[in-house]
């Protein structure tokens, strides 16, 4: 196991570099003078750094592939006011020679704690079928092991180890509220849903090193993946009630709210339109905090540009 000591936002200019990182990005480019050069994105758990290969680019171009983790030999230099790492050397290193938490940003939340409350919602449940529905899912070890370590998206919200566990847990706080002030509304159907509603993610992205969709990801999706697993779970359970099967089910398949968002259907009960609602604010607030805190240091009150939201967005006012 190789021990990494040097991280991204620890990285001065002039230091001398020689450590581990995943590459994130990588383009063969050619310079105004018709020389190859290699274009690189670095990353560690701390943050990501932009690196340039001068000479051998395509020698070394061949060594590696986006994914992958290598040893580099580099100095850092100041490029237009940003740190950049310029690489005389590059080694290979093999994923069972690195720890992946060192590569792969995590929550800031306990892992072990935040499931802890998950149980205990679980626990609360009323409705003895529905709860026996999660006790059975959560009983197998790879569910368990994926759902506490999976992204809850490749980059948009919650993009880190931990990161649907957080998510699940936030919008089951949510729910927990929400449910209390409407009143009459199917209380252990709303956490059950909430708590079930992205499972599917475990599949849909893998997340060893670099946060990417898995094949079944791309050709299947996290919602379909989400009504095969429980379907299943619920086939071996006795007598599990038809009609509170099927309103679960439209809660997975709706809860991304509009067909141009991915939902083979929209929600059409009360529960579902509301763990609709709930996930959208979750995941887009968790997204601005992350530009927020991901933008510039610098004199402006505004973030940059957000593709995405297609916005700037407030960071507040700058006081002196």
């Amino acid at each position: 196991m190789i021990t990494k000591t040097t991280f991204v936002n620890d990285i001065m200019v002039g230091d001398r570099i020689n450590d581990i990182f995943l590459v994130t990005e990588k383009n063969l480019a050619v310079s105004q003078k018709g020389s190859p050069y290699l274009n690189l994105r670095l990353r560690d758990r701390t943050g990501q750094i932009d690196a340039r290969v001068w000479d051998n680019a395509a020698e070394f171009s061949n060594l590696f592939q986006r994914g992958d983790i290598i040893a580099i030999k580099a100095r850092a230099v100041n490029y237009r006011n940003i740190i950049q790492l310029s690489i005389v050397q590059i080694t290979r290193i093999g994923d069972s020679e690195i720890e992946p938490a060192d590569f792969t940003p995590s929550s800031t939340y306990d892992i072990d704690e935040m499931f802890e409350e998950i149980t205990e919602y679980i626990e609360g449940i009323q409705t003895s079928s529905l709860r026996e529905l999660l006790e059975t899912i959560f009983a197998d070890d790879e569910i368990r092991f994926l759902f506490k370590r999976a992204p809850a998206a490749k980059g948009l919200h919650h993009s880190y180890i931990g990161g649907l566990l957080e998510h699940t847990l936030s919008m089951t706080r949510l729910l927990r509220v929400v449910a209390d002030h409407y009143g009459n509304l199917n209380r252990d159907l709303m956490i059950t849903g909430g708590i079930l509603h992205d499972i599917g993610k475990i599949y849909e992205l893998s997340f060893r090193t670099i946060i990417d969709y898995t094949d079944r990801g791309r050709l299947i999706g996290h919602i379909v993946m989400g009504v095969e697993l429980l379907n299943t779970h619920i086939a071996a359970l006795k007598d599990f009630p038809e009609q509170l099967a099927l309103e679960l089910r439209h809660i997975l398949l709706s809860h991304h709210g509009v067909l141009e968002y991915g939902s083979p259907k929209r929600p059409k009960t009360v529960e579902a339109m509301i763990i609709n609602m709930i996930d959208d604010l979750d995941a887009k607030v968790n997204a601005f905090r992350a530009f927020m805190a991901d933008a510039p240091d610098d004199e402006s009150n505004w973030t940059p540009y957000h593709r995405l939201f297609e916005r700037f967005i407030y960071k507040g006012k700058n006081e002196e």
